[in-house]
């Protein structure tokens, strides 16, 4: 899935999964986090100098990775 993705970027977007679901451990609502139109939908939050899209799942504790895009100098 992530192919052609720096290392860095990769493991600080999987770091960043991992926390969003620590905080659904905690009930603590991950729909608001990052930035979009509305809570709930697809979401963005900066990594690595790049950024990733996801969707939260709280209820399943489940973060899917949509879309991770690396910096700029990296492309």
């Amino acid at each position: 899935m992530a192919g052609g993705i720096p290392d860095s970027v990769v493991a600080e977007v999987e770091r960043l999964a991992g926390q969003l679901v620590d905080l659904a451990d905690i009930e603590a609502d991950v729909t608001e986090l990052g930035e979009g139109p509305r809570p709930g939908g697809l979401r963005r939050m900066d990594a690595a100098g790049g950024w990733f899209y996801f969707l939260a799942g709280p209820r399943a504790r489940l973060i899917v990775v949509v879309r991770i895009i690396p910096p700029f100098e990296s492309l």
